[in-house]
């Protein structure tokens, strides 16, 4: 009897040996919080080449941060913005709902009529050092959900009027768009690292020095 005991209790032991040694999970980094134009400081100048660059080079839209839902990341982000929430029916077919496409300020209420706009572009990505990427990191830039600035959702007509063209050839229509859109290009180039040019850089400082002075840019490096 006592035998059994002790064999019992060794085992119980030895069970919670891994639980008792297991690490604590760790906390996500916290972001890096600055002024528009520190942030501006820290993307480093470099000249553009767009040398090879292909748009399928970047894979999406792929299964999404739940891939248990049936939905892709460009649905999930549609999903993650929308003011009023569509219906999600079989094969997550939005129906209803209603966003704001915060670049030219216009209320949107069919997801057909959004596009989802990656903040940097494909090409200019490519062009700012995606080209030395592995296929899945571009993926994982493509598919980005893990920052909210990354990817959002915006209309299909904005979405090609800024088409791969930076701050320096284009801004958001609306005026009380740009410094927020100014602050998330800035955030997303540092979240991945990603270089300037020298008339990008210009523009940027433009806006950091004058009307979006007082912007501030919350970042996490991609991991």
């Amino acid at each position: 009897m006592i035998k059994n005991i002790a064999r019992v209790c060794s085992a119980l032991s030895l069970a919670l040996v891994p639980l008792l040694s297991a690490p604590a999970a760790q906390a996500a980094p916290a972001p890096e919080v600055t002024t528009l134009a520190d942030a501006v400081g820290l993307v480093k100048v470099v000249e553009e080449d767009r040398t090879g660059y292909s748009r399928s080079s970047f894979k999406h839209w792929n299964s999404g941060d739940d891939a248990t839902d049936g939905c892709n990341t460009r649905a999930e982000i549609l999903l993650a913005e929308a003011v009023v929430a569509p219906t999600v029916e079989a094969g997550c077919k939005l129906t209803g709902g209603a966003w704001t496409s915060y670049y030219d300020g216009q209320e949107v209420s069919s997801a057909g009529s959004l596009d989802i706009d990656h903040m940097v572009p494909l090409a200019e990505a490519w062009d700012s050092g995606a080209s030395a990427w592995s296929a899945a990191r571009r993926e994982a830039y493509a598919n980005d959900q893990g920052a909210d600035v990354s990817l959002v959702a915006v209309t299909a007509r904005s979405n090609r009027q800024k088409s791969d063209q930076d701050p320096a050839d284009w801004m958001p229509p609306s005026p009380e768009a740009q410094c927020r859109y100014v602050g998330e290009w800035v955030s997303t180039k540092l979240r991945w690292d990603l270089t300037a040019d020298d008339r990008e850089l210009e523009a940027l400082k433009v806006y950091s020095e004058g009307p979006c002075e007082d912007t501030v840019v919350r970042y996490t490096p991609a991991a």
